[in-house]
C-alpha cells in the first residue's frame, strides 16, 4: 500500500474523480495524470469538486476535429479544449504523421507562429503554447523555425503546399493524435527553444520576402505617393498594426492612422463588443470616429490574427458604407482583372486566368468570366479548400489572380495560398486612390460594376445553436420533408427548384443526381435554387456553434429596380429561416449585433 503524503494524494484523486459515471472518472483521471499546467488542473478539480458533469463530459469526452480551418476550440481545461496537454498531444501525432509522411522531416523542419490571442484563467497564451509545439519537435530533432514575435496568419505556412491541411491528412494526422495522446518527458520542456541549436528565428526573413512579394499585386506605385486620401487602420487588438503600417509604405503610401485605443495587443479585446470587423459598423466604431475627425476617407480593419479585412468608405455626408465581403470581392476581382488585362493586351491570354470562390459566397466573379472570358471555379466553404486548388492550378501552369469567401477572406495574387488582410488592406488603398483620379469613390464603382455585370443582391447572418441534437433534427427535417427521402418542394409561397445537399452528396440538378462538389459528412450544407432566381444556403459552422444562412439574387445585366430585388431576397431570407430553421421552436439565438 501506498503510505505517507504518497497515499494522501491518492486519496485525494479518488475522492476527486467520483462523478459517478466510470467512462468520466477514467477521463478524469487520465487529465489530472498527465496536465502539468497548475491552472487548468484547478480548473479541472472544482468541477469535479462542484459536480459539473455535463460540463465535465462536454470538456472530456471529445476530442477536437477539424473544422473548415484547422483544430479550433475555446481555451479551458478540458480534451475537448486548446490548453497546453491538448496542443502537446496534436503536435505528437502530427510529428508522427509527418515522420513517415516526409522522409526528409529532419532537414525540412517545421514553421510554428503564434498571435496575441490569450485565456488568463487557463495561464494559456499563444505564445506558450507556440513554445510548447516547438518543444516536442525539437526533443526528436526536427528543425523549428519559431516567430520571435507574434505574426498575421498569413506568414505561416501549414502544409507542404503552402495552404492549409485539407483530407486526407486531416483524418490521418487526427489518427496519430489519438496514438500518441500521452506526453513524452520532454515535450513539456517549453525551455528547449532557447537550449535547443535547432531552433531558428524566420521573423526577418519572412518579413523581407512577403514585403518585397507585395511587389506583384502593387500596379501604380507612383500614383500612390502623390494620393490626397487618407487611411485609418484599426488591428482589434491584434497582429496587424506594424505589418499593415509597412505594407502600406511598400505601395509607396504613407503608413495608415491607427487607432490608438485598439493598436495595442489585448487578448480580452476590450474595447469591442465583439473582436470580428465581419460584425459591420458596431464594431468599427472606434475607426469610424477616428476617421471623422482625421477627415479620412476610408477605414480598413484586420481582425486579431491579421487574414480577413473590413473596409468602410465615407459616404459623402450620409456617414459611412460598411461594404459586406460579397461587395469587397466584385470590387477586387473587378480590380485584379483590370490590371491583368492591362498587362496582358492580348485576349487570347485570358484562357490561363482564373478565380476561386466558396460556393456559399456571391456569384459575382462567375458574371466576371461569362462576360471577359477567363475561368471561374467554386470550392467547398473553407479557405483551405481555395488554396489547394490553387496550388492544382499553378502547377498545370494557369493563374489565379483572385479568390475569396464572404466572410471578408481576400486573396489577391497568390503569393501566400490563404486568406490575407495585410495585403488586401493595401490593394484596397491603391484601387481607391486609383479610383479617386477618375473621381470615383469605391461605392461608385460598385454600382458601376453591378450596371455592367447584373447587380447581385446577397444577405448572410446566422443564428446560434450549441445543442447537436437541434442542428441533426433541424436537417433530418429537411432530408425527409414530405416523407422519407423527400425534400421540400416550396418555402413559404416560393418554388423550389432544384436541391443541392454537399452532406449526402445528392444534387437534384445533376443528371445522375450526385453533387459535383466533393462529399462534406461532417458538417451540414443544403443550398435550394428557387424559381425566381434566388439561390440560398443553410450550413453549420466549422469553427462556431452557429447555423449560418445565405441567399443571393443574381440579376442580368441591365435589370435595374434594386428594391424590389432587395425586397424580393429579403422575403424568400425570412422563409427560409422561419420554415426551415423554425428558430422559436427550436430555441435558436438571433444574430443580436
Amino acid at each position: 500500500a501506498n503510505m505517507g503524503s504518497n497515499g494522501d494524494l491518492n486519496a485525494n484523486s479518488q475522492c476527486l474523480s467520483s462523478t459517478g459515471d466510470l467512462v468520466l472518472d477514467k477521463a478524469v483521471n487520465q487529465w489530472m495524470a498527465w496536465d502539468k499546467n497548475p491552472q487548468t488542473r484547478k480548473q479541472m478539480e472544482s468541477l469535479v469538486r462542484e459536480g459539473h458533469v455535463v460540463e465535465l463530459r462536454r470538456r472530456l469526452c471529445s476530442r477536437m476535429t477539424f473544422g473548415t480551418a484547422g483544430l479550433r476550440a475555446e481555451m479551458g481545461a478540458g480534451f475537448a479544449c486548446i490548453n497546453d496537454l491538448t496542443v502537446i498531444q496534436s503536435t505528437q501525432g502530427m510529428y508522427k504523421y509527418l515522420a513517415k509522411y516526409f522522409p526528409d522531416l529532419k532537414t525540412r523542419g517545421l514553421v510554428v507562429g503564434f498571435d496575441t490571442r490569450a485565456q488568463t484563467s487557463s495561464g494559456c497564451t499563444s505564445e506558450r503554447l507556440a513554445r510548447l509545439t516547438a518543444a516536442v519537435m525539437l526533443c526528436k530533432d526536427i528543425p523549428v523555425y519559431l516567430f520571435s514575435t507574434y505574426v498575421p496568419t498569413p506568414f505561416v505556412v501549414y502544409w507542404h503546399n503552402g495552404a492549409q491541411i485539407s483530407s486526407p491528412h486531416d483524418k490521418e494526422i487526427l489518427h496519430c493524435i489519438e496514438e500518441n495522446t500521452e506526453p513524452w518527458p520532454e515535450s513539456w520542456n517549453e525551455h528547449l527553444v532557447e537550449s535547443s541549436l535547432l531552433r531558428r528565428d524566420p521573423l526577418e526573413d519572412v518579413c523581407r520576402w512577403y514585403m518585397e512579394e507585395l511587389n506583384t499585386i502593387c500596379f501604380h506605385r507612383e500614383l500612390n505617393a502623390k494620393s490626397p486620401l487618407k487611411f485609418v487602420h484599426s488591428s482589434f487588438h491584434g497582429v496587424g498594426h506594424n505589418y499593415v503600417q509597412r505594407a502600406f509604405q511598400q505601395f509607396g503610401f504613407p503608413p495608415p492612422i491607427p487607432v490608438p485605443e485598439q493598436k495595442e495587443t489585448d487578448p480580452d479585446f476590450s474595447t469591442v463588443s465583439c473582436p470580428n470587423p465581419e460584425e459591420g459598423e458596431s464594431v468599427l466604431e472606434l475607426s469610424l470616429r477616428l476617421a471623422e475627425r482625421e477627415e479620412a476617407h476610408i477605414v480598413v480593419a484586420t481582425d486579431p490574427d491579421a487574414d480577413r479585412l473590413a473596409v468602410a468608405e465615407r459616404n459623402g455626408n450620409f456617414g459611412w458604407k460598411v461594404f459586406t465581403g460579397n461587395e469587397l470581392a466584385a470590387l477586387l476581382g473587378w480590380w485584379m482583372l483590370f490590371n491583368w488585362k492591362e498587362a496582358h493586351p492580348d485576349p487570347a491570354d485570358t484562357e490561363t486566368v482564373y478565380m476561386l470562390a466558396t460556393t456559399v459566397s456571391s456569384k459575382i466573379l462567375k458574371a466576371f468570366a461569362r462576360i471577359e472570358g477567363f475561368h471561374f471555379e467554386e470550392t467547398l466553404p473553407g479557405f483551405k479548400w481555395i488554396g489547394k486548388r490553387i496550388h492544382e492550378l499553378t502547377k498545370t501552369g494557369k493563374e489565379v489572380i483572385f479568390s475569396f469567401e464572404e466572410s471578408i477572406g481576400f486573396l489577391c495574387g497568390n503569393m501566400v495560398l490563404d486568406k490575407d488582410g495585410v495585403s488586401t488592406a493595401t490593394v484596397v488603398a491603391e484601387m481607391a486612390a486609383y479610383l479617386h483620379t477618375k473621381n470615383l469613390s469605391l461605392n461608385k464603382q460598385l454600382i458601376n460594376i453591378y450596371e455592367i455585370y447584373g447587380y447581385h443582391v446577397s444577405r448572410t447572418s446566422y443564428v446560434l445553436c450549441s445543442d447537436p441534437l437541434t442542428i441533426h433534427r433541424i436537417f433530418s427535417r429537411l432530408r425527409n420533408f414530405g416523407g422519407p427521402g423527400d425534400y421540400p418542394e416550396l418555402c413559404g409561397d416560393y418554388c423550389i427548384t432544384h436541391i443541392r445537399d454537399v452532406t449526402t452528396g445528392y444534387d437534384s440538378s445533376q443528371p445522375d443526381k450526385k453533387c459535383v462538389l466533393p462529399l462534406s459528412k461532417n458538417s451540414q450544407m443544403v443550398t435550394f435554387t428557387f424559381q425566381n432566381g434566388v439561390v440560398a444556403t443553410l450550413r453549420t459552422s466549422g469553427t462556431e456553434p452557429k447555423i449560418k444562412y445565405y441567399s443571393e439574387f443574381c440579376a442580368v445585366p441591365g435589370e435595374r429596380d434594386i428594391s424590389s430585388l432587395e425586397e424580393e431576397l429579403r422575403k424568400v431570407t425570412t422563409a427560409l429561416v422561419e420554415e426551415f430553421l423554425e428558430p422559436d421552436k427550436n430555441n435558436l439565438l438571433r444574430r443580436s449585433v
